[in-house]
């Protein structure tokens, strides 16, 4: 059964082609390109997932080739590899200079060539998913706040706060980058809140309020049905991020180091934001009077060490709040 990935083949040598077709064909949708202009050509035209680009070629060789490709944004982010019969380290080296993800020697391996491609190729698929998970994330932070009436920017600017502290906290740069991608999601439970209850310009009854709280939860269940870690982290920053240092939040009244670190995290940049930030129904707080009101609360509402970061990295908080006009 073939993929439906399209692989463009180029090399001048009819005979090498033929070879690579052989390995190929029942796999993947095949192209053929006989010199430099016409595989630039079918590029473009017909976007394949990879090319396998010969480097010597007349008039237009490999490298000029692939640094055309690399130069079009049509074709930029189409994966090279080269397949020659040129094994010197410095030829290797242009080509990953010009862009070409890997090396192929000839005379090809039919097993080689399948794996490197193959190999390639997931590569692309995971790309292509990381694309797709993080415009589904960015639509459901949307989505998540899209009847609230106070928030704005609110959960773009929450969302570099909370990546700021997590850098500060040690966190890896691919924790922070997830961070920044799941943060915005943490009221995506609201989704489910009856209007009355989330525009209400008023405090809520006894009645109203376990309704609210309960967006918590909604916003896990909607959440946690991906294994992506992306995913997993915003169902659990959506889960916890009301949770208390001191045990008194909700929804399971989690204390200390029992409440996630990504909702601790959250949850200090929440706030701040909520405090220094207009609404309908206050004035921003002054700063003095914002850190004064949330260290006041280390150790009960707050991960005081956290807290303690978040005090430190402040030039940098501010710097973030400025760039988004606030």
């Amino acid at each position: 059964m073939k993929d439906s990935y399209k692989v463009l083949l180029v090399d001048d040598e009819p005979n090498n082609l033929k070879v690579l077709q052989q390995i190929l064909k029942d796999r993947f949708q095949l192209l053929f390109a006989i010199n430099g202009e016409k595989a630039l050509a079918a590029a473009k035209e017909h976007q394949p997932d990879i090319i396998l680009l010969d480097i010597m070629m007349p008039n237009m060789d490999g490298y000029q080739v692939c640094t055309h490709l690399k130069a079009d944004p049509l074709t930029a982010k189409i994966p090279v590899i080269f397949v020659t019969a040129m094994g010197e380290m410095e030829n290797e080296a242009r080509g990953f200079d010009v862009g070409a993800v890997d090396y192929i020697q000839k005379p090809v391996s039919g097993p080689i060539v399948l794996r490197r491609v193959q190999t390639h190729l997931s590569l692309v698929r995971v790309d292509e998913l990381d694309q797709l998970a993080r415009a589904a994330i960015e639509m459901l932070g949307d989505a998540g706040h899209y009847n609230d009436p106070y928030t704005g920017d609110h959960i773009w600017r929450m969302a570099a706060y909370s990546a700021a502290l997590a850098r500060a906290a040690g966190w890896t740069p691919a924790q922070v980058a997830m961070m920044e991608l799941a943060a915005p999601t943490h009221d995506t439970g609201k989704i489910g809140i009856p209007h009355g209850i989330l525009k209400a310009a008023r405090a809520l009854n006894e009645e109203e309020w376990p309704i609210m709280q309960s967006h918590s939860q909604i916003g896990y269940d909607i959440l946690n049905k991906s294994d992506n870690p992306v995913f997993k982290m915003a169902a659990e920053i959506a889960r916890h991020h009301h949770e208390k240092w001191d045990g008194s939040g909700y929804p399971l009244g989690l204390a200390g180091e029992a409440i996630p670190e990504s909702a601790r995290i959250v949850a200090i940049a929440d706030v701040f934001d909520a405090l220094t930030s207009k609404r309908p129904y206050k004035e921003p707080w002054p700063l003095e009077e914002t850190l004064k009101s949330m260290q006041s609360m280390a150790g009960s509402h707050f991960d005081p060490r956290l807290l303690g970061v978040f005090m430190q990295i402040m030039p940098e908080i501010l710097r973030l709040k400025a760039a988004w006009g606030q």
